[in-house]
């Protein structure tokens, strides 16, 4: 309710006013309750969803109090191109989705590709959550690569075969180790050799990849705990933010992680992400100090 004042002072302007709160329900929630007001002093309110539920990210939503749904994340919302709730005079949406907004719009070949008009004036709600918490965690951009669910399944079930002696954990520094016996018990289950005996430094291709496959699939088995480093609902791991204890969904580990945690809990192995290139990984300091306000 505070916010609704400044918001509105500052869209006079016509340059646009942002509000960035920490889940995608809050923003929409927000964005109707206020809707009214600004309605009725001239205006229009965007509203930015998890990329998920917008056509990854091309679309958004702009409030219209006469379109009604029994769903509520629908309800009120008639959805948009992205651009276009940008262009809306306040646009409501979470710190994760200007910020990844931002990431593509520096990654664009052409200017007329940009969704973001600027960046005016924002009020940032949970100032703490959004700047220190979630700060914390890096937005990385991925496209698809090749699907190797395969591997993960077969690494998986390779790993629940190991003794205690087959490996080191250091929770420390969040890896696990083979340990020599651990090597040769791996490439008895597998049947094939995972490095030349008589010169170990050298490795081919295929077993790097399958060295890989196993360190993750190691990970997965004994660092990521289910209920504390993530959830599985509807056969989908969610990841669990470590610092705050929310749930994120649609976002995934990088470097097969997330595919070795799949294989482990029985899930569906979705295609492997491979990062695009991107900006510096603090992307939400980056983006929050573009705004004066």
């Amino acid at each position: 309710m505070v916010a609704t004042l400044p918001l509105y002072l500052n869209a006079l302007t016509g340059r646009g006013t942002h509000l960035i709160t920490v889940n995608d329900y809050l923003a929409r929630r927000d964005a109707r309750w206020m809707a009214p007001v600004f309605n009725l002093l001239g205006m229009s309110v965007g509203v930015l969803q998890m990329a998920a539920r917008t056509e990854n990210g091309k679309r958004a939503f702009l409030v219209d109090l006469q379109q009604r749904s029994p769903h509520e994340d629908q309800d009120q919302l008639q959805m948009v191109w992205r651009k276009e709730a940008y262009s809306a005079d306040i646009t409501y949406g979470t710190n994760s989705e200007f910020g990844f907004d931002y990431l593509r719009d520096n990654m664009t070949m052409r200017l007329e590709e940009r969704v973001q008009r600027g960046h005016y004036f924002a009020i940032v709600d949970e100032v703490d959550n959004v700047l220190i918490d979630e700060a914390r965690t890096p937005l990385i951009i991925s496209g698809p690569a090749q699907d190797e669910a395969e591997n993960y399944i077969r690494t998986a079930q390779v790993v629940r075969q190991l003794r205690p002696e087959d490996y080191e954990v250091s929770e420390k520094d969040r890896s696990v180790t083979l340990t020599e016996v651990g090597e040769s018990h791996v490439e008895e289950i597998l049947g094939l050799p995972l490095r030349d005996p008589d010169r170990p430094e050298d490795i081919t291709i295929e077993q790097a990849r399958m060295l890989g496959y196993l360190e993750q699939a190691l990970r997965a088995q004994y660092l990521y705990k289910r209920n504390k480093d993530y959830l599985v609902q509807a056969r989908k791991v969610i990841i669990v933010d470590e610092f705050t204890g929310r749930m994120m969904p649609g976002r995934r580990w990088s470097d097969g992680l997330h595919q070795a945690v799949e294989a482990k809990k029985a899930c569906p192995c979705r295609a492997n992400l491979s990062p695009t290139p991107r900006l510096p990984s603090r992307t939400t300091s980056a983006c929050t100090r573009s705004w004066p306000g």
